[in-house]
Parts: structure tokens; sequence; C-alpha cells
């Protein structure tokens, strides 16, 4: 009796809590203005010649190529370090490269690929709009800016 009784107000107590409304989506939050700057604050410390995108995509040719430039859909071939600002790698490719669809990528490898030629190399420096947004993803947390170095071997198509 003494169980029963306990269970029940349980039972009272939790459906007294339970909301009667779904769950408010998570808003997404905007990083861009305090991306920026930290982009531009990578760029002031490690002296590096850098164009800024319309979309806010940073990047800098090191090494020119003489081949061809992949287009948004492009079979491509490359190599790739990837990093915070703080310089922590969170990724890397083998020497061999990896190869893939530029469709299948963040948006901001998709854009920035495409301003190199087979056999250059560079960074690219991606605020979270053009990467993972504002939520976790693996291991990176929303909100983060995303430093790559890589070399496009080869436009496979």
């Amino acid at each position: 009796m003494k169980y029963t009784f306990l269970a029940i107000l349980v039972t009272f107590f939790v459906s007294c809590t339970t909301k009667d409304t779904p769950e408010e989506e998570v808003t997404p939050i905007d990083y861009s203005a305090q991306n920026d700057k930290e982009i531009q604050t990578y760029i002031a410390n490690n002296q590096l010649d850098a164009h800024k995108t319309s979309s806010g995509l940073y990047y800098v040719i090191t090494e020119e190529g003489t081949g061809k430039q992949p287009t948004g859909t492009s079979n491509i071939t490359v190599t790739y370090k990837a990093y915070f600002t703080n310089k922590t790698v969170f990724d890397q490719s083998a020497d061999s490269g990896i190869s893939f669809n530029l469709s299948q990528v963040i948006k901001g490898w998709n854009e920035g690929l495409q301003y190199f030629k087979e056999g250059g190399s560079g960074i690219l420096l991606i605020p979270a709009h053009l990467g993972y947004g504002s939520f976790n993803y693996n291991g990176i947390p929303g909100g983060t800016v995303l430093v790559f170095d890589v070399k496009l071997i080869s436009v496979n198509n």
C-alpha cells in the first residue's frame, strides 16, 4: 500500500511537469561578425595575403597551380590539414590525398577550392556559416572558424 501511494504521487508530479506544447526549435546563432574578427586577427598574426569573398570566405593562394580549375560539381583529389585558429588540428588527409565531389562538402570548401588550379595550394579560412554552422558537429564546437591548408592535386572530370 505504501508503494502504491508513492507510485501515484510520483505519477502525479511527473504529469504536472510535462509540457502540453512541443519543444521550441533552437534558433541558430549568427557568428558572422565574431568569426570575421577572428579571421582578420588570424590573418594579421600570421602575415597572410588573404582575399575575402562576398560570402565571407577568406582564401590565400600560396602556390599558383597550372592545371584546370574545378567547378562546384567537379570530382577532385586534394590533400589537407584542418585546424582551428588556435592551430589545434582536428583532421588531416593521407599524403596520397582524398577524392570527392565538391557538391558533397561544406559550402566553404565548395566555394574556396574553385579559386585553385591543379597543382596549387593555399589556405581556406571558413566562417561557421560556411562550415558546420552554430551547432556542434563531430567534436567541432558550434560557431567555430575552420582553417584548412589545401593542395589541389587534380580535377578528375
